[in-house]
Parts: structure tokens; C-alpha cells; sequence
């Protein structure tokens, strides 16, 4: 049976007007971050090449007296800081830049899922800027050390500028992303994809496959990959944990009408 037309429906170009509005917000969020990276690289570039300094302070300090790190590349003291001003602009801008997510995504949730979101979106930024941290404090003064310490006598070391950079931003995003394991792992459990009960059961692999990736992401040293292995797996039990509690914070929502409404 054919359904009669609704008197009372929209014209077409009314219909769309939703969509359009979704769009238009869309590019407004899209907008302000991008304006967020811009202005924190307008307020981080004019300290470049002090920030250089800093960020390459634990490997100068091993090596020798009268050795410095050195330029390969005729353009390298120009677009080393430049590309160290833009990464530092993104990260300083992340919590800007989730907030214009959430505002855009928080509407349509529901209220359950609206308590769960934020907290695991806070979570996950302070996580990732842990996990940077912990490589340049803790990770970078051993790894250095050990490399420095098993040359081959009459090899004087001079490191690169530029790959110096590319080697500490590429440890940064391993351990950032890697702090993420209890983010992901509370995602998994709450959007049925796994229970704690397996995870937990599951653990022996997961100890495996955290010193697989740790080898992966990390200089071929058994230092590194630990230091990446052993944190991946504390994390991993500490999403077990708060999972458990998520499970059962949506397991008695208080509503299940949207947030925004």
C-alpha cells in the first residue's frame, strides 16, 4: 500500500537544512582548530631554537667535551625548530582541539554516554602528553646513554639535527599512543567487542605482544623496548580495572534519552 503524502512534510530544500547546519558547524569546529594550531605556533616559534635546545639537552649532555651535534643539511637549522614549533603548536592545542570534537559529537549522546565520553577524552590527553614525558625523562637519558656508550672507540659522534628531531618525535607519538592502552581498552569492553573476564584470560598474550610492539617502536635495545613494554602492561591492567567500572556504570544508565535533548 502506498503511503499517503504527509500535508505537513517539508519542502526538499527544508529537508536538507539539517544537514547543511551539521555541515556548516562542522567547518566552524574545523576552523577554530585550526586557528588553535595557528596561534600557539604564533606564540612557540619565536622560542624555536631555545625549545631545540631543550628537546636535545639528553643527548648533548653525554657526549664528549668540544662535541657538538652538527647540520647536514644546508637548510636544517631553519626547518628543524620550524618543524619542532609546528609539532609543539599541535600538541599544546590537542585539549582545544578535543573540545571542539566533543561540542560538535556531545549533542547527540546520551546521558550515560555523555558521562562516560568526557572523562575518557580527558583521560586520553593527559595520558598521551604522560607518555611523552615519560620518554624524555626517563626513557631518552638511558636509551642515549647506552648508545653513547657502545661505540666503537675512535668513532666520534656528531648527531644530525634533523634526525635527531625525527627519532625523538617518533618515540613521543610510540609512547603517547601507547599510553592509550587503558582509552582503548575501555572502549573495547564497552562497546561489546570484549569482556574483562577475557582480557584478564588473555593476559600471557598481551605480555607477549607488548614486547613485540616494544621492539618495533623502539631503537633495537632491550632498554627501550621494556621501558615500553613493562608501561604497556601496567596500562593494560589498569584498563581491565576501570572497564569493569564502566561496564557497570552503563549497565545502569539513569537515562537513555539523548543529552542534547
Amino acid at each position: 500500500m502506498n503511503a499517503k503524502p504527509d500535508g505537513n512534510q517539508l519542502p526538499p530544500e527544508q529537508q536538507e537544512m539539517p544537514l547543511i547546519e551539521h555541515l556548516l558547524e562542522l567547518r566552524n569546529r574545523l576552523l577554530k582548530m585550526v586557528l588553535a594550531v595557528l596561534v600557539c605556533f604564533a606564540a612557540i616559534y619565536p622560542f624555536a631554537n631555545e625549545l631545540y635546545l631543550w628537546l636535545s639537552e639528553p643527548i648533548r649532555s653525554l657526549l664528549p667535551v668540544g662535541q657538538t651535534m652538527i647540520a647536514t643539511d644546508v637548510t636544517s637549522p631553519f626547518f628543524a625548530p620550524l618543524k619542532l614549533a609546528l609539532v609543539l603548536a599541535v600538541f599544546a592545542a590537542i585539549p582545544i582541539i578535543l573540545y571542539q570534537l566533543w561540542s560538535f559529537i556531545a549533542p547527540g549522546l546520551y546521558a550515560h554516554e555523555k558521562r562516560l565520553a568526557f572523562p575518557l577524552l580527558f583521560t586520553s590527553v593527559i595520558l598521551f602528553y604522560a607518555g611523552a614525558a615519560f620518554a624524555y625523562y626517563v626513557v631518552f637519558p638511558l636509551v642515549f646513554g647506552f648508545f653513547t656508550a657502545i661505540g666503537p672507540e675512535g668513532i666520534v659522534e656528531l648527531p644530525d639535527i634533523t634526525s635527531y628531531l625525527n627519532f625523538v618525535l617518533k618515540m613521543f607519538f610510540a609512547f603517547g599512543v601507547a599510553f592509550e592502552i587503558p582509552i582503548a581498552t575501555v572502549l573495547l569492553i564497552l562497546t561489546g567487542a570484549t569482556t574483562p573476564a577475557d582480557l584478564a584470560a588473555k593476559r600471557p598474550y598481551v605480555v607477549v605482544g607488548c614486547f613485540i610492539i616494544g621492539m618495533m617502536l623502539t631503537p633495537p635495545d632491550i632498554i627501550s623496548q621494556t621501558l615500553l613494554a613493562v608501561p604497556m602492561w601496567i596500562l593494560f591492567e589498569v584498563g581491565i580495572l576501570f572497564g569493569r567500572l564502566a561496564k557497570r556504570e552503563v549497565a545502569d544508565p539513569e537515562s537513555d534519552e539523548p543529552a542534547g535533548e
